[in-house]
């Protein structure tokens, strides 16, 4: 059968699709406006329907109205007719975000009397066992068959496009196996965003994982975590697929041996930079939101705030709370070992380290309200006060020379600042005061199991107290931030911009969005090389430049737990040495790496992905289509793309000079900017521009240890 390979159909499944759960909401959600952009109406999401949540999620259309579909998707139309006339309910509509993509929601009460005989068919079809009481697997099985039932009978009736099927996790993948076994005319591609296996094992804290991928019996390691069933859906459906894929290189080792199918390539995960660019604001809305944390700091320490705010640096880990996935404990660890080195040294900096992390909890404590509120008061006292001499002064001056006034100025104090203002100040200072030998608190909340927190009993074992002669000061928000929050009134990325450096020292972190917001922003940060978002900036800029564009990456795949935890106290120490003009220009360098993680670079992948498939599963029509023949062996080989490093950063701005007025594709810029490949962009993937220019005549962007730094020749984005 021939099919339009060019105009082809894509359909994209996960069971986040209008339900936000975990990551792969955000992916979908912040993708949307990339691949509408190409599609069009060409392109829906599939996804079960949470009757709680849909109404605010999708903008509903009437679908039985032929003039909601153009004529090319009238068979979309009539596979809904036909599963419907069969009791099938769903909700088909527009996901209300950006890009507004069409989304099919099917309600899974409406096919949970199919359960039984689907799980028949399942173990007699391809072998997999199904408990009777696991819900979440029992979802699964309806997600599958009802996405297979209705790529069936579009494929059936639909034999003009091409279709492309990518399912998102092991959840959305019972229907890979199907349409495999039922050789429905559509090409699959399968993302793992993390192996189930992979979450387990290293759930436990007790396994050397990495370097033990090779050892691990799958089936045995599956069986005695009870999710055998759930690994052998995820191990079929990696199987199955026409085009397997994960989100970073880390991952693909981990899925090669647990999954034992090697990914056919990487599909990272980007942001929309657009949401949080701020273009040349960026740094001012850092001094605007540090400005904010430092309220909130000076309610926290009153009665014991001896330190300059000034001098004082912000660093944070934030996320799920997974005590050693996330890294939390070397965190904490390295914070001692970095306020013992700057104790040491005499250092006057200080470094208030913030640990946002949600946990079970029962309210804000008194000691955290009762912080802020003093210091609100005495602010709120020393500004009617300083309102009250300013109107004292006025008149001063207003009466002179008459009335007995003999100066221009007032030159009694006790005229400007009457008795009843110096005792009401007196009261507000004294009411800072804390009980003798009261440390400052290192938790904001209550918390439900105070005595076994893994957070707060390292701590408690590394004894960071927050005494007066730390130099590093502990806080242990157990929530995560939002405007509403009554003691630091700040949303999650108005925090992020307000800090100077995130640590995310993470041992299972398939990618991890965390230090790629931190990029986006223009902040700093520290990740391992056992994150994706780590190995993928290891894998894009020169080896051991990674840390001139404020991307510090810790060794936790070959060093020995120990050695990580000194390599990230001396990163961090490092950061604490930088002046404030370094920590400046090295903001200006972090944030030109946004355009690397934007959805308009990163979706080239997803595009490369899909021509894969279609290869595999059209070689005949590809090689018509493309006029020679392709290396199908993965993405990379298809593409031919080959990647150049991003050097070492130059003393000078980016000065690029666009020669395309000229209809040129290259790209000119001075070495180590990546401003405006964006907008320059006419080649199929960032690493094949060519970069043939430098310009060397601005210094404005000149970092005190990079003056006489080695010039690189060129560079890649």
């Amino acid at each position: 059968m021939t099919r339009d390979l060019q105009n082809h159909l894509l359909f994209e499944t996960a069971t986040e699709v209008c339900n936000r759960v975990g990551g792969i909401y955000s992916v979908l959600k912040s993708k949307a406006p990339v691949t509408v952009a190409q599609y069009k109406d060409r392109y829906h999401l599939l996804g079960p329907l949470n009757k709680n949540t849909y109404q605010s999620e999708i903008e509903e259309i009437d679908w039985e109205d032929n003039s909601q579909f153009p004529n090319e998707l009238l068979p979309i139309q009539s596979a809904l007719h036909s599963m419907k006339e069969r009791g099938v309910y769903f909700v088909y509509g527009r996901w209300l975000i950006e890009g507004s993509p069409r989304v099919i929601l099917f309600d899974f009460d409406s096919v949970r009397h199919f359960l039984n005989e689907w799980k028949s068919d399942l173990w007699s079809l391809v072998g997999i066992p199904s408990p009777e009481n696991d819900s979440e697997t029992n979802d699964a099985i309806l997600l599958g068959y009802t996405v297979a039932w209705f790529l069936g009978e579009l494929a059936h009736l639909d034999t003009q496009h091409a279709i492309i099927a990518h399912f998102h996790e092991w959840l959305a993948g019972v229907a890979l196996p199907l349409c495999r076994k039922r050789r429905i005319d559509v090409v699959t591609i399968f993302t793992t965003h993390a192996t189930l296996l992979g979450r387990y094992l290293c759930a436990a804290g007790d396994v050397d994982f990495y370097n033990n991928l090779v050892n691990f019996d799958v089936d045995q390691e599956a069986g005695k975590r009870g999710i055998y069933h759930r690994y052998c859906i995820e191990r079929a459906a990696a199987h199955t697929a026409d085009v397997f894929t994960t989100v970073s290189h880390i991952t693909a080792i981990e899925a090669e041996h647990l999954l034992k199918r090697k990914p056919d390539g990487i599909l990272p995960n980007g942001l929309n930079v657009v949401k949080f660019q701020a273009v040349h604001e960026f740094q001012n809305l850092h001094a605007l939101k540090k400005e904010k944390i430092n309220d909130f700091v000076r309610g926290h320490f009153h009665g014991c705030f001896d330190f300059d705010l000034d001098n004082t640096l912000y660093f944070f880990i934030a996320g799920r709370y997974e005590y050693k996935n996330k890294g939390a404990d070397m965190f904490i660890e390295s914070l001692a070992r970095l306020n013992y080195r700057l104790k040491m040294a005499g250092s006057k900096k200080t470094v208030v380290a913030f640990i946002i992390m949600p946990a079970k909890t029962n309210s804000f404590t008194v000691e955290a309200l009762k912080g802020q509120a003093v210091v609100k008061a005495l602010e709120n006292t020393v500004s009617e006060v300083t309102k009250n001499i300013g109107n004292r002064i006025f008149d001063h001056a207003m009466r002179f020379p008459h009335n007995g006034t003999t100066t221009e100025l007032p030159t009694d104090l006790n005229e400007l600042l009457k008795p009843s203002d110096q005792v009401l100040l007196k009261k507000r200072v004294l009411g800072l005061r804390r009980q003798p030998n009261e440390l400052p608190p290192i938790v904001t909340h209550n918390m439900v199991d105070d005595s076994t927190d893994p957070i707060l009993n390292k701590i408690r074992h590394v004894q960071l107290f927050n005494a007066s002669s730390d130099r590093v000061k502990v806080i242990f928000h157990p929530e995560f931030l939002n405007a509403n929050n009554p003691i630091m009134g700040l949303d999650y990325d108005e925090f992020v911009r307000g800090t100077h450096l995130g640590v995310f020292p993470s041992y299972y972190e398939p990618w991890g969005y965390t230090p790629a917001e931190c990029t986006v922003m223009g902040v700093p940060s520290i990740t391992t090389n056992l994150s994706g978002f780590g190995a993928y900036m290891e894998d894009l800029i020169e080896a051991n430049q990674a840390k001139d564009y404020g991307i510090y990456i810790v060794d936790r795949r070959f060093k020995n737990p120990d050695e990580s935890v000194e390599q990230l106290v001396d990163y961090m120490e490092e950061f604490t040495k930088k002046t404030r003009r370094q920590r400046i220009n090295q903001r200006n360098r972090t944030e030109r790496l946004s355009d690397l993680l934007d959805w308009r670079r990163m979706g080239l992948e997803y595009v490369k992905a899909r021509q894969l498939a279609l290869r595999r599963g059209y070689p005949d029509l590809f090689k018509e289509l493309v006029g020679e023949e392709l290396n199908d062996d993965n993405m990379d080989a298809l593409s031919g793309g080959k990647k150049v490093k991003i050097a070492r950063p130059l003393s000078v701005p980016g000065s690029p000079r666009d020669s395309r007025a000229n209809s040129v594709s290259a790209v000119f810029m001075t070495p180590g900017d990546l401003g405006t490949l964006q907008e320059a962009n006419t080649a199929d993937d960032y690493f094949n521009l060519s970069v043939n220019g430098r310009d060397d005549d601005d210094d404005n962007d000149d970092d005190d240890d990079d003056e006489d730094g080695p010039h690189s020749k060129y560079v890649g984005a």
